[in-house]
């Protein structure tokens, strides 16, 4: 689970639809936590999943972009004998 910096908490208000909420109380209570921890962690986690996706997509686009430049693929063949090559006495390298 991701860690808190308890030490640097920022107050910022959030308005919730009234279900939410209840049902936030409720989960509270049965986690033995604060709504406000609950929805700390919540955040976090959503955050720190959002950065990962946004900086896979960057990723793709700048691998897509230099595919266009060069026109440089690897064959699906020469992947293929690749993996099929992994855990034997006979593993290759990485096409290239």
């Amino acid at each position: 689970m991701l860690e808190l910096e308890m030490s640097k908490i920022v107050n910022t208000g959030i308005k919730l639809d009234a279900s939410v909420h209840e049902r936030l109380k409720a989960l509270s209570e049965i986690k033995d936590r604060s709504p406000d921890w609950l929805m700390r962690v919540a955040i976090a986690e959503y955050v720190e999943r959002e950065e990962v996706y946004e900086r896979e997509k960057r990723e793709d686009r700048e691998r897509w972009e230099r595919y266009q430049a060069s026109g440089h693929a690897i064959p699906g063949e020469a992947v293929d004998k690749w993996l099929a090559s992994w855990g034997s006495e006979s593993e290759i390298s990485c096409p290239r």
